[in-house]
């Protein structure tokens, strides 16, 4: 069985944005640091917090387009949300792959609708365009984040030979680098530092030495108000450690029922996984947390697909998400079809889905079973 798990819109929340919102529900699950760290760990992590919290002004380096001014704006509480990514592409006459020209979208597939720096022309889908797709991706939590950058990449390659043993389609998205791509809806950053400088520039525009051009814009801007990049390499390092340093939230229920492993779930939402011995963080390493994912690549089919390639991920292809605080969410689904977690298993049933049989032995259950393994989804 499979959830691949994203929110969908609820009221705005921010005066300087036109994307969707969502609100987290329950006990905030967020901004407790890990446990033991040392105080000049807490040091970072409480710089990080106030950088994360931090707005940009185009004096700091916002823009010329961008979607939100602060981290925090997408990842209130350190969730998902309330901010959204409107994605775009030109569908093939299939419906459901990239068409080969994309000349229409010449500035690229995100929409950045908020304008500063003296840009004048939000970047929004255009009007007029033959099987233009719109789709909305929301931004993940981040708590737990560092556990995930943890993980031992034996352990993914691991999976990934059991997997194919399997016969699941489960594979690792292998990064230009010969990185293991571990974050993204579709896993194209390995690290949390990568994700971190690809965030200030994808939803800010604000540069780094490692993403240090501005992003092709309908106004032709290769600057912003502040010349040259905007941060330094110690901003991105505070943010990441912050992140990295973040808890998974705790829950009442620890161990993993019987019907998530005979249902298929336990398949791909792999409970644990090891970190490595030596990572940097002596706190995070050595341990075998509870995430959820397997952190590969799956081909979902065409009816969850959204025409997007990322790297050597396809249009139908999405990194299993990780169902740590899942309790916390209100909707799922990338583009948040889903109120119920139940909708978002059965959502993945569709032509080409390797979920198809899963489902089946999830519809196969009795309804007791079924309520009991959603009680367990949905206490995660």
């Amino acid at each position: 069985m499979w959830v691949l798990l994203f929110l969908a819109c609820q009221t705005p929340v921010d005066s300087d944005t036109s994307t969707p919102d969502l609100v987290l529900i329950g006990l905030d699950p967020s901004d407790a640091p890990i446990e033991g760290l040392t105080a000049e760990q807490m040091d970072q992590f409480n710089a990080g917090d106030i950088r994360f919290e931090q707005v940009f002004r185009e004096s700091n380096g916002l823009g010329p387009n961008y979607i939100r001014h602060s981290c925090a704006s997408c990842h209130t509480d350190d969730g998902r949300g309330p901010g959204a990514v409107t994605k775009m592409v030109v569908l093939a006459d299939n419906g459901f792959s990239a068409a080969e020209d994309q000349s229409a979208l010449p500035w690229g597939f995100t929409s950045r609708p908020q304008v500063a720096a003296d840009a004048v022309t939000p970047l929004v889908p255009p009007e007029g365009v033959d099987n233009l797709l719109v789709t909305q991706r929301f931004g993940p939590p981040v708590f737990g984040r560092g556990y995930v950058d943890a993980v031992d990449d034996a352990a993914i390659e691991a999976l990934e030979d059991q997997q194919a043993e399997l016969g699941l389609s489960g594979r690792i998205h292998r990064l230009e680098d010969d990185s293991i791509g571990r974050f993204g809806v579709k896993a194209r950053i390995s690290t949390v530092q990568a994700f971190t400088a690809d965030a200030f520039l994808g939803d800010m525009s604000i540069t780094s030495p490692t993403r240090p051009d501005e992003l092709p814009n309908p106004d032709g801007l290769t600057d912003d108000l502040l010349a040259g990049v905007d941060i330094d390499d110690e901003m991105v390092q505070v943010v990441s450690d912050y992140v990295r340093f973040l808890a998974i939230p705790t829950r009442e229920f620890i161990d993993v029922d019987p019907l998530f492993v005979s249902a298929g779930c336990a398949d791909c939402h792999v409970p644990t996984l090891p970190t490595r011995d030596d990572y940097p963080v002596p706190q995070l390493a050595g341990l075998d947390p509870y995430l959820f994912t397997d952190l590969l690549l799956h081909d979902l089919g065409q009816a969850m697909s959204d025409g997007l390639v990322e790297g050597d991920a396809s249009e139908t292809e999405f990194k299993t998400a990780p169902l740590i605080g899942l309790r916390f969410l209100p909707n799922f689904l990338h583009d948040g079809r889903a109120e119920t977690v139940e909708e978002a298993i059965l959502h993945h049933a569709g032509p080409g889905s390797e979920a198809n049989a899963s489902i089946d032995a999830f519809e196969g259950l009795s309804v007791a079973e079924r309520d009991q393994l959603l009680t367990y989804v949905e206490s995660l």
